[in-house]
């Protein structure tokens, strides 16, 4: 009569351990994609840096003091990455950014119409990850 318990209780452990691993990181399981966490820079710091993002990350730019919608911002190559114009829809305030489409090298560069502040210019480079 001990065998079916020993039997149940292996059985039972090659279940637990199936389901530990189905949990551990590694790929995304097929129809699920994985978050990229973004990269957030203080727009204080842009000025002539290089930004290194992957395909599909964004760049959070902390506007300070400054209206997060205040800020205008032209890719010099579309294809590579565009500009996220900052807002706030009443419940919640976004920062502006940069969101990474392609690998390449693009300059972005941010106008603030507040008026007075040059206008800040940078480097996104954006690889394959």
């Amino acid at each position: 009569m001990r065998r079916p318990k020993l039997v149940l209780a292996v059985l039972s452990l090659t279940a637990f351990a199936l389901a530990l691993s189905a949990c551990a990181p590694g790929e995304p399981s097929p129809g699920t994609s994985s978050v990229i966490a973004p990269v957030t820079e203080s727009a204080n710091d842009l000025q002539g840096a290089t930004v290194d993002l992957i395909v599909g990350q964004v760049l959070n730019i902390d506007t300070g003091d400054l209206a997060v919608d205040s800020y205008e911002g032209e890719v010099a190559d579309p294809a590579v990455a565009e500009f996220v114009q900052g807002g706030d829809d009443g419940s919640a305030t976004f920062n502006p950014g940069v969101r990474a489409l392609a690998e390449g090298t693009t300059t972005v560069t941010m106008t603030n119409q507040d008026g007075g502040i040059q206008p800040l210019e940078f480097t996104v480079e954006v690889s394959a990850g």
